[in-house]
């Protein structure tokens, strides 16, 4: 059988589509976020619920969120958010953060951290 070959551009797409998350991916990362996240918080600029926006989360130091009163341990973790922070962060909230005034056991199902940290990050 001949070799296959592969244009720049071919190559170049291929290589696209394997970063950019699936509209499964993106749709599995609301479904979780309704289901978990939504009743305490919201992705709306500046729309606070019980919890604060989650809107521009990734990138953003502990603590911020416009208009919402945080813990001073929240305040003071010197975390900002990035994918592998929220991650740990997910699994159990108050042990990342020990005083923070999040009341959620934690989110054990990997894919399930994957999916709504990839929808947060879409969320700016």
């Amino acid at each position: 059988m001949p070799p296959l070959h592969v244009s720049a551009w071919s190559a170049a797409a291929l290589a696209l589509i394997a970063f950019v998350p699936s509209a499964r991916a993106q749709d599995a990362g609301e479904s979780v976020f309704k289901k978990y996240c939504a009743v305490c918080h919201s992705v709306e600029a500046g729309a606070n619920k019980i919890g604060p926006s989650l809107h521009g989360i990734v990138g953003r130091k502990a603590g911020t969120a416009p208009n919402y009163s945080y813990t001073d341990a929240n305040k003071n973790s010197g975390i900002t958010w990035d994918e592998a922070t929220l991650d740990e962060y997910l699994v159990d909230p108050r042990k990342k953060i020990p005083g923070t005034k999040m009341l959620f056991a934690g989110l054990k199902n990997p894919d399930d951290r994957k999916a709504v940290i990839a929808y947060l990050a879409k969320q700016k």
